[in-house]
This record gives C-alpha cells, sequence and structure tokens, in this order.
C-alpha cells in the first residue's frame, strides 16, 4: 500500500506540474512581479576561464551567489507601452527559469538585444537561449549556470541553433559544410545523434538596433521544433539525457531564459499546451 500511495502521489505531481491549460488556450508567463518565474545566478566570469568556478584569493572555489540571489538586478521588469518586459542586464551568468514543469506546449515569445556586452564574451557576438525540457538543480553545464535541458540558441546570427546542456542529445538531420567540422540542419539530410552543437538552417533573425525577433518553440513529446520569425530553423527528435551509463528520455521540464554576458530584452512570453504535433509539420519528422 505505501509502494501504491507513493506512485500515485508521484504521478499526480507529475499531472499537476505539467498540466497547465486546456488545450488551445494561451497562457501569458510575464508580469511585473515575475511571479511565475525563479532566478539563479552563478558567477561573474572572467576573461579567459573557460567556464571555471572563479576562486578566491586563497584559491578556493567561490559559491554560487545562487537561487533568487539577484542583488544586482540582472533580471527586471520594466512596462513598454502598458506591457512587462523582461530586462536581462547580462552581468552575470545565470538564468530564470519556470516554478512549472512543462510538457506538449507552443511557447512563442519575442526577444531584442540590448548595447552591452561583458567579460568574457566582450568581443564575441551577443548570447542568450532559450533552454526547454530542463530538469534537476542548476549548474551542471560547463558554465556552472544552468540546468540539464535542450538548447534554442538565441545570439546575433546564430538564432534557431541547436545545443545540448549537460548530457543532453537529440537527432538532428543535417550536412556537413564543406571544409569545416560543423553540422548544418537539413530537412533532407541524413539523421545524426548531437550531444553537440549543430547550425540552424538560416539566418532568420530580424536586423537592426532595438529590432524583434519572433521565437517560437513547438514541444511534443520527444520532438521540438525551434522557429525564428515564422520559419523552421531546427526540427528535432529523440529528445534525451545521460545518467551515467542510462539513457533517458527528456521530454518535459522548466523554460530557462539565459543571462550570457549580453543584454537582451524578452516579452509577450506565452505559452499553449498541445494534443498533437502541428500537421503542417509532420513531413519534419518522417
Amino acid at each position: 500500500m505505501r509502494t501504491l500511495t507513493t506512485c500515485f502521489c508521484a504521478g499526480l505531481c507529475l499531472l499537476l506540474c505539467t498540466s497547465f491549460q486546456p488545450a488551445g488556450k494561451w497562457v501569458n508567463l510575464l508580469d511585473k512581479d515575475l511571479s511565475q518565474w525563479n532566478k539563479y545566478l552563478s558567477f561573474k566570469h572572467t576573461d579567459g576561464d573557460g567556464g571555471k568556478i572563479p576562486k578566491d584569493a586563497n584559491g578556493k572555489d567561490i559559491k554560487a551567489i545562487g537561487y533568487n540571489k539577484d542583488t544586482a538586478h540582472v533580471f527586471s521588469v520594466k512596462m513598454e507601452n502598458g506591457q512587462p518586459m523582461l530586462h536581462i542586464s547580462g552581468e552575470i551568468y545565470g538564468c530564470v527559469f519556470t516554478k512549472q514543469d512543462f510538457s506538449n506546449y507552443r511557447l512563442m515569445l519575442k526577444v531584442r538585444w540590448g548595447k552591452n556586452k561583458f567579460i568574457p564574451r566582450l568581443h564575441e557576438y551577443k548570447d542568450s537561449g532559450v533552454l526547454y525540457n530542463s530538469q534537476g538543480p542548476s549548474g551542471v553545464d560547463y558554465w556552472h549556470s544552468w540546468m540539464l535541458g535542450q538548447e534554442f540558441q538565441v545570439g546575433e546570427g546564430t538564432m534557431g541553433d541547436y545545443w545540448p546542456i549537460a548530457s543532453a542529445h537529440m537527432d538532428i538531420r543535417s550536412t556537413k559544410r564543406r571544409d569545416t567540422t560543423t553540422y548544418i540542419f537539413d530537412p533532407k539530410g541524413e539523421k545524426h545523434d548531437y550531444g553537440g552543437y549543430c547550425q540552424a538552417i538560416a539566418d532568420y533573425e530580424t536586423k537592426g538596433e532595438g529590432a524583434w525577433t519572433q521565437l517560437e518553440l513547438i514541444v511534443f513529446g520527444d520532438k521540438a521544433l525551434q522557429i525564428v520569425n515564422g520559419h523552421v530553423a531546427m526540427a528535432l527528435s529523440n529528445s534525451r539525457y545521460k545518467d551515467g551509463d542510462v539513457v533517458k528520455p527528456l521530454t518535459h521540464g522548466k523554460i530557462q531564459l539565459q543571462c550570457e554576458s549580453a543584454e537582451v530584452d524578452y516579452k509577450d512570453i506565452k505559452i499553449q499546451q498541445i494534443t498533437a504535433m502541428p500537421s503542417q509539420y509532420a513531413a519534419y519528422f518522417k
């Protein structure tokens, strides 16, 4: 009886965490109080540290700032034209992440770049990301800043690229770029197992100072679509991760928005529960 009760409670918890509204209804995830999100901050990385944990004067690892301790106001909500907008300063590596766990959904949001960049990416393109199917504690990646999960890359000229976080993997149809070691998403290419980077099929970002880019993420079961300004930049399947030597499915989780040394704004963040992958995208998964 104890085992049955435990199983029932675990199942009920998962249901409550992943069921958020009737299918088809759009739900806003952003308000002026950031009430549906938590925060995590790791470190203000130094130039050339390669993501290593910074040391104190005695050579010991500095502790991460941690959860919901944003005294530097890295994350804030500003009102623009009467609507809330999430402002991320970029100064300290970390993220905001949803309090709720999601599966089988469409996520819509808009993003634009600010002017500021910070060490250790002061001389690189501006960078952020939408991380999905995020599970477990923060700080498990090599930058010690994020949860296990899949990344919809948000970057200047790299919108829609794929990065795995920690031990995450995806299958992606792709072709190797000529004279490089980089693979690019190709709906007609061979399917490859990715525990590393894959480039989007094209650059669909809106250009110009202060310009907003529309992002859409569709997640259903073990499949995902990363869409930029209405264009499919990446189709992915067989979402999973490695727990030691054991491969496990990675089909639900929290949503993270990264702070990664660049000033960035997000707005119009909304989510819709779905009961199937939209039919117009079925061909990507044949």
